[in-house]
């Protein structure tokens, strides 16, 4: 691949790469095929494992995941280890849930860990709701494609960067939160991938077989760049709508 190309159309690219590369070589799973999503992959359940063995995770209490199929290992680790799950409703449209695993049978912790399992048995907090949220100790996000210093590339919805950057508007977060991605080995590119402003980095890759602290990753987002922001996006999902609307009243 040549690396000439504008941003946005260089990051569709990588991405193309990565869902064929995944797909040819049958290393993708359910949902299939992969295009258009953050691909799960085999040995997600492993990496999974591998996150959970670390100390950054064991000392973790509320820990924010995805509600992609490959970080449904992750929560699942989340809530057998007692954590409490904040997890984002598709495209963040109802906002977050809260997964208690005090308040969730043992046996329905395997239900909760689905997106359609944690909207029965969690509690939905959107718009001020969000407020009452507790503060993140750790983040897990799912990716496309990420390089050794940190850089990362999405599915291009730029919704992990919205729910870190929500996150942050509501000082849930901070630039010392960590932020980890679970991929499959193929998914970790060799040199340095393009970035924009408003991408969130990782700093810590787990892979099945590897666990990557990554090379002084760039600063994160200290919150939303509004004006950047897709105004759609403010006026369909209702707590950027409702931060925006605080905003404007703070000026």
């Amino acid at each position: 691949m040549q690396y000439n190309a504008d941003v946005k159309e260089l990051k569709r690219r990588i991405r193309e790469y990565v869902w064929n590369l995944l797909e040819k070589r049958n290393i993708a799973r359910f949902p299939r095929p992969v295009y258009g999503r953050i691909p799960n992959f085999i040995g997600a359940d492993k990496a999974a494992y591998n996150l959970s063995q670390m100390s950054v995770w064991q000392r973790s209490r509320i820990v924010k995941v995805n509600p992609d199929a490959p970080q449904q290992p992750v929560r699942l680790q989340a809530l057998l280890q007692g954590k409490t799950l904040i997890m984002p409703t598709p495209k963040i449209r109802k906002g977050f849930i809260l997964l208690d695993p005090e308040t969730i049978p043992q046996n329905m912790l395997r239900k909760a860990a689905t997106i359609r399992g944690a909207f029965v048995l969690g509690k939905i907090f959107d718009k001020e709701k969000a407020l009452e949220l507790p503060k993140i100790d750790l983040i897990v996000t799912g990716s496309v494609a990420v390089d050794k210093y940190g850089s990362r590339i999405g599915k291009g919805g730029g919704y992990a960067e919205l729910e870190y950057a929500v996150f942050r508007e509501l000082d849930k977060v901070n630039e010392d939160t960590p932020v980890i991605t679970t991929i499959h080995d193929l998914q970790l590119i060799d040199r340095r991938l393009p970035r924009e402003i408003h991408d969130l980095p990782v700093d810590i890759v787990v892979t099945p077989t590897r666990i990557i602290k990554t090379i002084e990753p760039y600063p994160k987002p200290k919150g939303i760049y509004w004006e950047i922001l897709d105004k759609d996006k403010i006026n369909n999902i209702p707590i950027l709508k409702w931060l925006y609307n605080r905003k404007l009243k703070q000026l």
